[in-house]
Parts: C-alpha cells; sequence; structure tokens
C-alpha cells in the first residue's frame, strides 16, 4: 500500500475550521489590499476638486507605503506576542476612520492624514503579514508555500471588485460617495479579523524552529544572515515598481487619451490575475527554488515594464499587460514568506516579514512620490518607468544567488523532530 499524503491542515484543526480560519484571513486582506490599490484612481478628481497638485496626492500615498512599512515589524512584533485577533480588529476600526477623514477632506494634509498616516497603520495590521501568520499556524508545514499563495490569491479579488465599483461611483456619484462605499467595505473587515483570529488558539509546531528561541536571537541571527539581506533589498524594487504603477497608471492611460474607466479595468485585470499568479507561486515554491522563482518574477516584471511604456499605448496592450502583472504581482509574498519560515520558523514570522516589508515600503514611497514628482517636473512618466525597469532587473539578478540555508537553531529543531524517538 502506498502511504496516505499528509493533511493539509494542522492536526489539531478539523477541515472546516481551517477553511474557516483561512477564509478570515483571505476576505480581511482582499479588501484592505483591494482599497488600498483602487487608491489612485481618486487621484484626477480629487485633485481638481480640492485644488491641489497631482504631486500632493502622490505624496499622501507615499506617506501611507512608508508609514505601512514602519509600522509592520510593530504590529508583527504585537501579533507574535499577543495574537493576530485584536491587532487586526483594531486595524479594521482605524482603515474606516482614515476612509471617513478623507471622505471629508478639504486640504492636501486631510488626505495626508487619513490616506497616508492612517491607512499605513491600518494596512500593517490588516494585510499580507498577519494573514502569513495566520496561514503558518493553521496548515502542515510542508504545505505553507501553497497555504501563503492561497490565502494571497484569495486576497486578490478585492482589487478585483473595488477598482470598477470606485470608478463606476466615481463617475457616477462623485469620488466622496465612493469614498463611502468604501468605508462600508472596511466595516466587513471586522467579522473576517475575528474569523481569522482563531488561529490563535493554535499552537506552534515544534519542527518549525519556532520553540524555545527569543525575538533577540532571531533578531541577531537574521542580521548575519545574507540570504536574508539580499531578499530584502531585493524587497525594495518589488514595492517601486508595483506602486508605481498602481498610483500613476491612471493618469498615464488618460494623458494617451484613453477612456478613464480603462484604469479601473486594468487595476481589475490585475487582481484577477493576482489570484491566479498567487496560488501558481504558492504551488510552484514548495516544489522549487522560492528564490528563483523571485528573481525570475522581478526580471519578467522589468521586461513587461518596459515592452509597454516603450510600444503604442492601446485598451490591447493595456490588459495584455495588466493581466502579465497580475500574474508576477503578489507571487512574491507566498515566496517571501515561504523563504523567511523555511530560514528562520515560524515563531516570529511576521516580525521577520515585517522587516523586510520596510524596505518593500520604502521603495513603494519612492514609487508613488518619485513619480509624482517627474511627471510634474518633465510632464511625463518616460524616466519614471526606464528606472523602474532597469532596477527591477538588476534586483531579480542578485535574487537569483540569495542564500537560503536555514539558520543552525532551525536545523537542529528540525533533525530532533524527524529523528525516531529513543
Amino acid at each position: 500500500m502506498t502511504a496516505a499524503r499528509p493533511a493539509f491542515h494542522h492536526p489539531s484543526l478539523s477541515v472546516a475550521q481551517s477553511v474557516s480560519i483561512l477564509s478570515g484571513a483571505a476576505i480581511m486582506l482582499s479588501l484592505a489590499m483591494g482599497m488600498r490599490q483602487s487608491l489612485g484612481l481618486f487621484m484626477q478628481p480629487v485633485t481638481r476638486d480640492l485644488g491641489i497638485s497631482a504631486a500632493d496626492f502622490a505624496f499622501a500615498l507615499a506617506v501611507q507605503n512608508i508609514v505601512w512599512g514602519i509600522a509592520q515589524p510593530f504590529a508583527g512584533a504585537l501579533v507574535d506576542r499577543f495574537g493576530t485577533r485584536l491587532i487586526a480588529l483594531f486595524g479594521g476600526l482605524l482603515y474606516a476612520g482614515a476612509l471617513l477623514l478623507t471622505a471629508y477632506a478639504s486640504a492636501a494634509w486631510m488626505i495626508t492624514l487619513g490616506s497616508g498616516v492612517m491607512i499605513g497603520v491600518a494596512l500593517a495590521c490588516t494585510t499580507s503579514g498577519i494573514a502569513a501568520k495566520i496561514a503558518a499556524k493553521v496548515v502542515r508545514p510542508e504545505r505553507r508555500s501553497l497555504a501563503f499563495g492561497l490565502v494571497s490569491a484569495a486576497g486578490s479579488i478585492g482589487t478585483f471588485f473595488c477598482a470598477p465599483l470606485a470608478q463606476g461611483v466615481i463617475q457616477s456619484s462623485g469620488w466622496q460617495m465612493a469614498m463611502f462605499v468604501f468605508i462600508a467595505l472596511a466595516a466587513a473587515m471586522l467579522p473576517a479579523a475575528l474569523m481569522g483570529g482563531r488561529a490563535d488558539r493554535v499552537p506552534l509546531d515544534g519542527q518549525a524552529g519556532g520553540l524555545g528561541e527569543s525575538m533577540r536571537t532571531t533578531l541577531a541571527e537574521a542580521q548575519r544572515h545574507g540570504g536574508y539581506i539580499v531578499m530584502s533589498a531585493a524587497f525594495f524594487v518589488c514595492g517601486l515598481q508595483l506602486v508605481f504603477l498602481t498610483t500613476h497608471l491612471p493618469t498615464f492611460l488618460a494623458d494617451c487619451g484613453a477612456d478613464p474607466m480603462l484604469g479601473a479595468q486594468a487595476l481589475a485585470v490585475i487582481g484577477a490575475f493576482n489570484v491566479f499568479g498567487s496560488w501558481l507561486f504558492g504551488w510552484l515554491g514548495d516544489r522549487w527554488h522560492k528564490h528563483w522563482l523571485l528573481g525570475i518574477i522581478y526580471i519578467i516584471r522589468s521586461l513587461a515594464i518596459a515592452l509597454y511604456f516603450m510600444l503604442p499605448v492601446s485598451q490591447a496592450s493595456t490588459l495584455v499587460f495588466a493581466a502579465v502583472m497580475g500574474t508576477l504581482w503578489l507571487g512574491v509574498i507566498p515566496l517571501v514568506n515561504g523563504l523567511v519560515a523555511q530560514i528562520f520558523g515560524i515563531r516570529y514570522l511576521a516580525t521577520l516579514t515585517g522587516i523586510a516589508f520596510f524596505s518593500h515600503q520604502v521603495g513603494s514611497f519612492l514609487g508613488a512620490w518619485a513619480g509624482g514628482v517627474i511627471y510634474d517636473a518633465l510632464g511625463s512618466y518616460t524616466l519614471a518607468w526606464q528606472l523602474a525597469a532597469g532596477i527591477g532587473a538588476a534586483a531579480g539578478i542578485m535574487q537569483l544567488f540569495m542564500n537560503t540555508r536555514p539558520t543552525e537553531r532551525v536545523l537542529m529543531a528540525q533533525a530532533a523532530a524527524t529523528s525516531p524517538a529513543e
């Protein structure tokens, strides 16, 4: 007889319990990311109505990204210490408050506070770092990359419906009404946070190398691990490329004379293909070298950006570009989370992925803000996309040669867990 394949879920949970917890994490992530990635659609109506510049609006989104990056390690540390439920509930409430402030904004500083600072903190409490910790606890170690990919895939659906929903309401009822629709979606994050937070009751798996070490020891290991440093540096470029597109693609298309709905359609296509890409790279991450997959993603992304901006813009080219970028968009998340779990274990997974994510968000800050500055100064995005493509290719090459060896502590824990009892 052949041995049965191990179950996907943690042995202390039933299938229904695992699905419920993962669904809560996915819905929370989906709504948070879907709204966040649709904010670029508000740039033109907000700047027109409030009399602020494109750089002012882009600066608010840039602040959002850098605040998210700064807050993520702290939110991750709180999750590793106290669990996911309270942190996620706080994030959902803060998200709704941020959107309310933005809806009633009358000046650039209010946009920066609401859509910038407050949403930045809320994202740190409701998105990939929190969802990854939930998924890591609910599934078996050998299926973690797939679990990360499934949660990210389900979470990608938010962009698919949030972008066209926002654009439709903006066109029919104005941008403020679209903000109120988003507030209702933020409220729906609260029950999802309660569902996902049940992962706090699941015990850690000893084979993950997550038992017995302190946060200080783990942080010292990360500081000395060259592969972790390379991965975090490459993650900077990931943030730069993606936030440049979500923030500035609608304006670029408007400059090309495209229908305003095309920008929303492109973001929706990105969201739809995110579902496939997240699952695909999560599945591949359990079967192939994760750092090679990351390098390939960064290189192909850069080639796609260069080709799209060099060729004449049309509806077909835009939607094909969106499909390619969507496939490669959130596929990095299961791979980065999987590498951190592979190298360091999952006890401080949220903290370590949060630190790496800070690098990602520094890149996001530059992608959003510098894109606006270049556009205001030169009247086009040519220099911005050239820089995004060039440094993306360099990051991909660097990622291919990352050291992925687990720490000695994790190797010893794995050996102890797999050795026969005496």
